[in-house]
Order: structure tokens, then sequence, then C-alpha cells
């Protein structure tokens, strides 16, 4: 009985997504078609990318609420530049997105990092007040204005196709199946999980706590800018109060999967399943006309649901 409790609680989250699917399709009639499905995959693509450093960043028993506003910033730094090569094509379009994301990626989450492990600053601290200053930076240089007159080349990576497969969905494989090699196939991945177990065990054990932290949340802040880059090339425009609240639905997808929130348990594969999970229910929710207002609630309930089902576990 105590083993078939363990692949119960395991597989708990399979078993509801597959659950939620029949539902959705027996309830749902559109949810079936193929657009639509492609159209979830594309729904749920900005969310997982920055899901997927979230994961990092809650595996190691952190947190970052600065996410939003660092893909916000990214997404009016990219746009602008773009603007200055108004006849670019798609490589130089590329180019800018992919460059910029590292850029200001990596300078937000250098500067949280540094707060974090170095000045021993909370994470909570410290990204709520990355938070506020990325959101700040994206209305001051835009003066609060959406930037727009883009290129179409521009539009390429959140709007374009590869054969049947939008290619928005494609980098959000390939980052998956990356982080997913980084986390269960090297050294740094279980220095991750190490570190979110047990800080003090880990130092003892010679592992340099803080440059994982370091790592880790600049890994976060890159695929956060990243996500910002492809959402202004999908919306064809920089708008500095993008990505409002997306924080929030990492978490919730990072959460909902099964990745311990005290870090330590959990990685990409959890994380995908509560990308799915959430991106049906979204879907479901807005083929059935409720107002956007309730998935919102919905965010909330599911990141309440899952910590209490995570810490019901730890006492069993």
């Amino acid at each position: 009985m105590k083993k078939l409790r363990h692949i119960t609680q395991d597989y708990t989250m399979v078993l509801f997504l597959a659950a939620l699917f029949i539902v959705s399709l027996i309830s749902v009639p559109r949810f079936a078609e193929v657009g639509n499905l492609i159209n979830v995959l594309m729904q749920i693509t900005i969310n997982a990318l920055i899901a997927t450093g979230m994961t990092f960043v809650i595996l190691t028993g952190g947190i970052d609420l600065s996410v939003g506003s660092v893909a916000a910033l990214s997404g009016i730094v990219s746009t602008s530049l773009i603007q200055l090569t108004p006849n670019a094509g798609i490589p130089m379009s590329l180019l800018v997105i992919f460059g910029t994301s590292l850029v200001v990626g990596g300078i937000c989450g250098a500067i949280t990092a540094f707060n974090i492990a170095k000045l021993r600053v909370p994470p909570f601290v410290a990204t709520l007040a990355m938070m506020s200053i990325a959101r700040g930076l994206a209305y001051v240089y835009t003066n609060a204005k959406p930037v727009f007159g883009l290129p179409d080349a521009y539009a390429w990576l959140g709007l374009g196709y590869i054969g049947p497969i939008p290619v928005m969905v494609i980098i959000m494989i390939i980052i998956l199946a990356v982080a997913f090699l980084i986390l269960r196939r090297t050294c740094f991945g279980r220095y991750v999980f190490a570190v979110g177990s047990s800080e003090d065990v880990s130092q003892l054990s010679g592992i340099n706590v803080k440059r994982v932290k370091f790592y880790v949340y600049i890994i976060c802040a890159v695929l956060a800018a990243l996500a910002g880059a492809v959402l202004s090339s999908r919306l064809q425009a920089g708008q500095p109060a993008a990505a409002n609240g997306y924080e929030l639905n990492a978490i919730a997808a990072v959460a909902m999967g099964g990745t311990s929130m005290s870090g330590g348990r959990g990685g990409i594969s959890q994380t995908i399943l509560g990308l799915c999970v959430i991106g049906i229910i979204n879907n479901a929710l807005s083929l059935l006309g409720i107002s956007s207002y309730w998935q919102t609630i919905a965010m909330g309930a599911i990141i309440l649901i899952a910590v209490i089902f995570d810490q019901n576990k730890k006492d069993l």
C-alpha cells in the first residue's frame, strides 16, 4: 500500500492532465481541432520560456518576481534596436532578438544574482526591487508609449512557421530540451538540486553555493528576456506594460507541475506538465466564452493547491 501511495503521488499530475484533456475533448467541441491544439502550444510558449528559468531558481529554494518586467524591458530594447534597421531581414532580426535577450537578461540577472548571492539580500526583496526597476526603465525609455513601425521580418520568430509548426514552438521545445539535459545530465544540474535540498550540506560537500545561485538567476533573467523579445515579435510592437503578471503564470506552472517551492525536488518534466495543464485550462475557458478574469482566479487557486499538495507530500 505504501508503494502504491508513492506511485499515485508521483503520477498524480499525469493522471490529472489526462483527465483534463479528456474532459476538454468532450465538453469543448472545437478543442480537438488541430489548429486549436497548435494554438494551445503557441499560447504556452511565452510562459514556457519564463517558467523554464523559474524552475532553475525554485529548485534552489529561491523565487524571481522580476521576470515579467525583464521581459517587457527586453521587448522594448529589441524593438527599439530593430527600428534602426527598417530594411532588416530575418537574420538581422534574429540577431537583434537573441542579442538583446543575452545582454538585457544578463545584466538584470547579474544584478539580481549579485544582491542575492554576494550581499545576501532575500530573493523576494532582490527580485521585487528588480521588478520595479526594469518596469520603470521600460516606461521611462519609451515615455510610456508603445514602439511601432517594425519590419515584417521581425515578426517571423513570433508569427512564422517552419512547415506546419510555428517557429516560437520550435524555440520552446529546444529550450525545454536543453534545460532538461542541463538539470539531469550535468554536474551543474546536480548542484542545483543539492543547493535546494540543503545549502549547508552542499557547502560542506565542496559546492560553491553562491556561484550556483548566481548562475540560476542569470539563466532565469536571460530566458525571461528571450520571452519578452519573442512576445514583441508576435505582437509586432514593444509594449512597456507587456508581460504584466507573467511571473504569476510561471510560478503557477512550476508549482502545479510538482516542483517543490522549497527547492530540491522537481524539474523540467514537472514544469512541462504544469504548462500543459494551465494551457488547456485557459484554452478551454476561452473557447467556452468565460471571462479572462476567471482565468486569473484559477492561476491563484492553482498555486495554492499545488503548495498545499507539496506540503502534504512532505508530511507523509
